[in-house]
Order: C-alpha cells, then sequence, then structure tokens
C-alpha cells in the first residue's frame, strides 16, 4: 500500500528532527546557523515547519547545509 502524503510529511520531518538531534542543535541554534549561510528565518517560523513537517527540498537542503550534514540516511 503506498503511503499518505501525512506519511511521507512524518518521515521529512522526522529525517530532520533526528539529524538536530544527533548534532544537538536546537531550533535556536538552528536559525543561527541558517543566517550564517544567509537564510533568514524567525524561530517561531522554523519550529512551525518541523512540526507540520511541511516545508520545502530547499528549506531540507539549507537546514542540513546549515548544521554541517555532508549526508542523509532515510532508513535504519
Amino acid at each position: 500500500m503506498p503511503k499518505a502524503a501525512k506519511d511521507w510529511e512524518d518521515q521529512v520531518k522526522g529525517l530532520l528532527k533526528a539529524e538536530l538531534k544527533r548534532r544537538n542543535v536546537s531550533y535556536a541554534q538552528l536559525v543561527e546557523k541558517l543566517a550564517d549561510i544567509g537564510v533568514m528565518d524567525s524561530e517561531p517560523n522554523v519550529r512551525n515547519k518541523l512540526s507540520r513537517g511541511k516545508f520545502t527540498a530547499v528549506f531540507l537542503i539549507q537546514c542540513l547545509e546549515a548544521i554541517g550534514a555532508s549526508s542523509l540516511r532515510l532508513s535504519e
């Protein structure tokens, strides 16, 4: 049975949150790191994007770049 859109959103949200946790990066620190690479966003906005799980692939890559992730494991 194919995954529903919500399942995909949950998977992506989980991937990004896991990378943040693995690197011990808070939302406030993520906002600072994003600003360092020229991406201006507020902490509440970032927190909402991550809680909803609805954000663009561009935002995902920006976050991964900002926290220094050079690879992403899609499954365990």
